[in-house]
């Protein structure tokens, strides 16, 4: 029960095991502790010693109370990068607010820009987009820590939160309330400067087209309907953002006569931007993404062969990638006790006491 993330009725799962816990925690090591405990305690401040990086997302206040915050594990490991994400913070009048993904990105704004104008309700994207950018700040942060570290030798707390994730997310949208005065409004697919620079309808699906500078709208417009070069509603890109219902409207009528592959091959050609909108199964199916190996197969031990989403940054001299499937629990128990130097009867012990559990 306490790995809630493994043991969650998971309707998305392949032979009983949640495919969102595979993807998640493939190449790591797991070792379940019981903080309640003494000895788990005990356990984890002996694995913190020396350790280079911690990184936690509890409340504020949480692992302080367990004596594993920040200024007690630097009494025993100085030089620790101590890494920490959370709703909103260590510090400012939320900080001690839970909060979600859903909750960030709603505070933020992303929820008043996203969907199809002005009086429809507030949409939030399909993706966990702060959860997935806090993770990536927090990584961005703690790589700076280390980098300072090895000039200077100090360590230091790295924190940051879903909310600023969200808010960064936001630059352009600030940038116009910033500079106008106005309230960003949600545009569908759009631009707020630029057009077309959205999703157009096609014969049998949706594409996407970014047209949105002098030279590629004109090679565009020649393909598409060269009239609109010398009408007035469209020739400029001021005029087109001033008309643009009647040029999505116009343009929808044009692309609605061929296929997406036939745009596409068109645009192509022409040197004009262009996409499909992929469900995520096309997308897995997608020979960039294939080439780029970023749809892998692993084999785990309960599931058995599984896809898994690749390493989404390339390395000249190092590559990596998806290597050891999500560990089953307690897999790597006796392993990681042992490098921690326990021996056999103290690891009994800890099971037999319920501070720890190991599959064999």
């Amino acid at each position: 029960e306490a790995d809630e993330a493994r043991n969650a009725q998971d309707p998305y799962n392949i032979n009983g095991v949640s495919a969102t816990y595979m993807i998640l925690n493939r190449n790591k090591r797991t070792l379940p502790l019981n903080l309640k405990t003494k000895q788990g305690i005990a356990i984890a401040r002996r694995l913190l010693d020396g350790t280079d990086v911690v990184v936690e997302n509890f409340r504020p206040g949480v692992l302080e109370r367990l004596g594993l915050g920040y200024e007690e594990i630097r009494k025993i490991n100085p030089e620790v990068i101590y890494g920490a994400i959370s709703g909103f913070g260590r510090s400012g009048p939320y900080r001690d607010r839970a909060g979600f993904d859903l909750m960030a990105q709603g505070m933020a704004g992303i929820m008043s820009v996203t969907g199809e104008g002005p009086g429809r309700p507030p949409v939030k994207p399909g993706v966990p987009m702060t959860d997935i950018t806090g993770g990536i700040l927090l990584a961005m942060g703690i790589c700076a820590a280390l980098r300072h570290r090895e000039v200077t030798g100090e360590g230091q707390m790295v924190d940051t939160s879903l909310f600023e994730a969200g808010i960064v997310q936001t630059y352009w949208h600030s940038a116009i309330a910033f500079s106008t005065g106005e309230t960003p409004v949600p545009l569908g697919s759009g631009h707020p400067l630029n057009s077309p620079y959205q999703a157009l309808k096609t014969k049998d699906g949706w594409i996407t087209v970014g047209a949105a500078n002098r030279s590629t709208w004109k090679r565009f417009a020649e393909l598409v309907d060269p009239r609109m070069l010398e009408d007035s509603r469209f020739s400029t890109n001021e005029a087109r953002m001033e008309n643009l219902p009647d040029l999505v409207a116009h343009l929808n009528s044009l692309l609605e006569k061929k296929t997406t592959d036939a745009w596409l091959t068109l645009f192509e050609n022409a040197g004009v931007p262009a996409g499909p909108i992929n469900s995520i199964p096309q997308m897995h199916a997608d020979p960039q993404v294939l080439a780029r190996e970023m749809v892998v197969t692993q084999t785990h031990a309960e599931a058995g062969p599984v896809k898994t989403l690749g390493l989404p940054v390339k390395f000249s001299n190092t590559p990596g990638g998806p290597r050891h499937p999500a560990s089953l629990y307690g897999q790597h128990t006796r392993e990681i006790l042992y490098e921690a130097g326990y021996d056999d009867s103290e690891i009994d012990a800890f099971i037999s006491q319920q501070v720890t559990v190991a599959s064999s």
